[in-house]
C-alpha cells in the first residue's frame, strides 16, 4: 500500500480516470482506486436480476423446455457461472432438437387439422340452411384457404373469424325459425284437435303430432307418427267412401220406398173403387149369379195387391239389408280408426302407455275416485342396474329387457290396473279401489314373478330387478304431488340397496 492519504490518491484517481477517457462511474472509481493503492480488485458481481429478466423472455411450450428454463433459474439462484454456461447450452440444444421435429412433422400434422376443421365445417354447411349466399361463400373460401397447404396463417385466421361471426347470427336465426315453426304447428294441431273433437280416431292423431314435435326433436319419432298417419289416411279414405256407399244405399231405399208407397197409394185407390162397384153390385143384385162375376174381380183385384206389397216389401227389404252391410263395414272402418288413434298414446318399444297415455288415464282414475270416494295407488318402479346392463350387451338386450317386464308385469297385475312407460328404464302402475298396503304386495308380487319368469339373452339367464315406491292418492293431493312421493320413496328404496319397495310417506 501507499503511504498516500485518501485525498490525494481521490486526485489521482480522477486523473487517471480522465486520462484513459473513462467514465467517474463506482466501478470505474473502485478499480482506479485499488489499482494505485496496489490492492487486487475485486471480481465482477454475478448479475442474478438482468439473467432472470433474459430467462422469462425464453419459449418454454413444453414439459421438456419447461424443465431447462427450470434449470437456468438455478443456477442464476445460485450465482453458478459453470451451471448457467452447461443449462444454457442444455436449453439450446433441445430448442434445436425441437425445432427440427416440427420441421419433419409440422406441417403434415398442421395440414391434417386443417383438413379436419374444413370437414368440419361443410358437415355443419346443412344446418345453416341456404338462404344466406354470403355464408355460402365464406364457407367455400374458407374451405378452399383450408386445403390449400400453401394458404397463409392470418388469411385462414381472418377468414375463420369472419365465419364465426356471420355463422352464429345464421345459427341463432335458424334456430328462431325452427322453434316459430314448431310452434305455429302446434297451433294448428290444436285448432284441428278442436275442430274435430267428435271424430275421437282424429283427436288421437293429432295428440300423437303433438307429443312428436315437441323438443329435442327426434327423427324415430317423427319417422313410427309419419307411418301411423300414412296408415290412417289410407282407412280415412275408406271409411270415407263406405260412408258415401252408405249414404247412396240409404238414399236409394227412401226413393223406393216413396216411389212403391205412391204405387201402393194408386193400387189401394184402385182397389177401393172395386170394392165399392162390388159393394154396389151386390146391393142392386136379385140373384146370386149377377154376384159372381163382381167377386171374381175383387179376388183378383186383392191377389194383385198382396203380390204388390209383397214386392214392394222384398225390395225394401234388399236395400235395407245392403245398407246395414254398408254401415258396419263403416263401423269396422270406425273402429280401425280408433285403434290407430290408441295406438298414438302407447309406447312403440313395449307397448305400455306412454307419457300422454298415462296422464289421461291417472285424469280418469283420480276422477273416478274422487267421484266413488274409493282410494288410488300409483307405483313408480325403475330397474336396477339398467346402465350397465346396456353397456355389457347392448341397447339391443336393454330394450329386450324393458318388453320383458312389460310382459310379466301385464300377467301379474289386474285387468282394471294401468301399466305405463314413464321414461327410459322407469314404469309407472296405477292400482285403482287399492290401499298402500295392498299396493306395496301387488308391486312385491310382481318382484317375485320376475325371479321366476329370468330374461334370456344371448343364451344368458338373467335376473330382472326393480325398485319401487308406491303413493296413495291423497284426498286434496294431485296426481303429480303423488308422482313425485312415489319417485321419492322408489329412490330411497335404491339406497337403501335396490330391488326393494318403499311406501311413501
Amino acid at each position: 500500500m501507499t503511504g498516500k492519504k485518501p485525498s490525494e490518491i481521490a486526485k489521482e484517481v480522477f486523473r487517471l480516470l480522465a486520462d484513459r477517457k473513462l467514465l467517474p462511474t463506482p466501478d470505474n472509481y473502485e478499480k482506479v482506486y485499488l489499482e494505485i493503492q496496489g490492492l487486487p480488485a475485486t471480481p465482477d458481481p454475478f448479475p442474478a436480476d438482468a439473467l432472470r429478466k433474459v430467462v422469462l423472455t425464453l419459449p418454454a411450450q413444453d414439459a421438456i423446455l419447461a424443465k431447462s428454463v427450470a434449470s437456468l433459474e438455478d443456477a442464476i439462484s445460485q450465482g453458478n457461472w459453470a451451471a448457467l454456461r452447461n443449462s444454457l447450452l442444455d436449453y439450446v440444444t433441445k430448442v434445436e432438437n425441437a425445432a427440427a421435429s416440427n420441421s419433419t412433422t409440422g406441417p403434415k400434422t398442421n395440414q391434417e387439422v386443417r383438413e379436419q376443421v374444413a370437414r368440419l365445417i361443410e358437415h355443419i354447411r346443412p344446418a345453416l340452411g341456404e338462404d344466406d349466399p354470403r355464408l355460402n361463400e365464406q364457407i367455400k373460401e374458407l374451405v378452399a384457404l383450408l386445403r390449400n397447404a400453401s394458404a397463409d396463417s392470418s388469411a385462414i385466421k381472418t377468414a375463420l373469424s369472419n365465419f364465426n361471426l356471420r355463422a352464429s347470427f345464421v345459427g341463432e336465426e335458424q334456430a328462431a325459425v325452427r322453434l316459430t315453426l314448431l310452434h305455429l304447428l302446434n297451433l294448428v294441431f290444436e285448432n284441428i284437435s278442436a275442430l274435430g273433437i267428435e271424430d275421437r280416431w282424429l283427436v288421437g292423431q293429432v295428440d300423437g303430432l303433438m307429443e312428436a314435435t315437441k323438443p329435442p326433436l327426434n327423427l324415430k319419432r317423427l319417422d313410427d307418427v309419419k307411418r301411423k298417419l300414412q296408415d290412417v289416411i289410407v282407412k280415412q279414405a275408406e271409411a270415407k267412401q263406405r260412408s258415401m256407399e252408405a249414404q247412396a244405399q240409404i238414399k236409394l231405399m227412401l226413393a223406393t220406398f216413396i216411389e212403391r208407397l205412391s204405387q201402393m197409394t194408386d193400387t189401394t185407390g184402385q182397389f177401393r173403387a172395386e170394392i165399392d162397384t162390388f159393394a154396389k153390385v151386390v146391393e142392386e143384385a136379385d140373384a146370386l149369379d149377377q154376384i159372381g162375376p163382381a167377386l171374381q174381380s175383387v179376388l183378383t183385384a186383392t191377389r194383385s195387391m198382396e203380390e204388390s206389397a209383397r214386392q214392394v216389401g222384398d225390395e225394401l227389404k234388399t236395400i235395407r239389408s245392403r245398407a246395414m252391410k254398408a254401415e258396419e263395414e263403416i263401423i269396422k272402418l270406425q273402429s280401425e280408426l280408433d285403434k290407430a288413434s290408441v295406438q298414438a298414446r302407447l309406447d312403440p318399444l313395449t307397448g305400455a302407455l306412454n307419457r300422454r297415455g298415462l296422464d289421461e288415464a291417472f285424469a280418469r282414475e283420480v276422477q273416478a275416485a274422487r267421484r266413488k270416494g274409493s282410494t288410488l295407488c300409483l307405483a313408480m318402479l325403475d330397474i336396477d342396474n339398467f346402465k350397465q346392463l346396456n353397456d355389457r350387451l347392448g341397447h339391443e338386450s336393454g330394450d329386450a329387457a324393458l318388453t320383458h317386464l312389460v310382459s310379466v308385469a301385464r300377467a301379474s297385475i289386474r285387468p282394471q290396473d294401468t301399466l305405463a312407460r314413464f321414461g327410459g328404464e322407469e314404469f309407472v302402475i296405477l292400482l285403482p279401489d287399492t290401499q298402500m298396503q295392498h299396493g306395496v304386495e301387488a308391486v312385491q308380487r310382481l318382484q317375485r314373478e320376475l325371479t321366476k319368469h329370468l330374461f334370456l339373452q344371448n343364451n344368458e339367464r338373467l335376473l330382472i330387478t326393480f325398485s319401487a315406491g308406491v303413493a296413495q292418492l291423497g284426498q286434496e293431493e294431485s296426481a303429480d304431488d303423488a308422482v313425485k312421493r312415489a319417485d321419492h320413496a322408489m329412490y330411497l328404496a335404491k339406497r337403501a340397496g335396490k330391488n326393494r319397495v318403499f311406501a311413501a310417506g
